[in-house]
């Protein structure tokens, strides 16, 4: 293994996926490529952004948190701040409740078996460098925020265990490379919906020689108004704050 391919947090944006894969195979075709998990769901093409994934060479994938939710009917708990959210709760319940049915229809069930059947991490020794291990948010919790800003502190807990000289992960959308407490923690951002200010796509190349790995994450850009027509087009439940999402790469509440 000498070069390895990471992106996450595609959620069905097969656009931002294809203009990613492009980009990839310009810069020389990867040993591996791992998929961090949140698939397909939010932007218009789950079923084919998922066949996309699967059809990679050398490909491994692991679940999601928006993954483990298609697959079991559970949902995220919004935390309410203000009576202005609270006033805005039943709203943002139903929109979300729907969003998750929308993308469910739209897959088959063979889709949905392997979306249940993909594991929580991913794990390979690396000759000359040591363990690397992938999660979604981080080794003890799918829903976990490690922000790039996030005291070392708060990040300790959930290393606690963990024998890896390279953590990867994903799920915050917006990338980072720190170390803490000798483990290099490296998220790849989103290759389908960036919040970290650039609407561009995300993903990262990891280049091991000489017991070093060179981190290198790459934007590409695409078209965004194209997703946000088909959003419109197929109706999608969720198209207003996704659109507003995908042009302004910013959490919209």
């Amino acid at each position: 293994m000498t070069r390895l391919a990471v992106l996450s947090d595609v959620h069905g944006n097969l656009l931002a996926l294809e203009a990613v894969l492009a980009d990839l195979a310009a810069q020389g075709a990867p040993d591996a490529v791992w998929v961090l998990g949140d698939l397909v769901a939010f932007c218009p093409w789950p079923a084919e952004t998922l066949a996309r994934l699967r059809a990679l060479p050398d490909v491994a994938l692991l679940q999601g948190n928006t993954d483990r939710y298609l697959v079991t009917g559970r949902r995220p708990v919004f935390p309410v701040r203000s009576p202005e959210e609270w006033a805005a709760m039943p709203t943002r319940l139903a929109e979300r409740d729907a969003n998750f049915r929308w993308t469910v229809e739209r897959l088959s069930c063979t889709d949905y078996e392997f979306l249940r059947a993909l594991p929580p991490r991913l794990e390979m020794e690396i000759p000359s460098h040591g363990r690397v291990v992938a999660v979604h948010a981080s080794p003890t919790d799918d829903e976990a925020t490690l922000y790039p800003d996030i005291p070392d502190g708060q990040i300790r807990p959930h290393l606690s265990g963990l024998e890896a000289r390279l953590l990867l992960y994903g799920h915050t959308h917006r990338p980072m490379d720190r170390v803490v407490d000798g483990i290099r923690l490296v998220n790849d951002g989103s290759a389908g919906l960036p919040l970290d200010g650039d609407p561009r796509p995300a993903y990262a190349l990891l280049d091991f020689a000489g017991g070093q790995c060179a981190v290198t994450i790459r934007r590409v850009a695409y078209d965004v108004e194209a997703v946000v027509a088909e959003l419109e087009r197929v109706e999608h439940p969720a198209r207003a704050w996704v659109t507003r999402t995908l042009r302004h790469a910013a959490p919209v509440t």
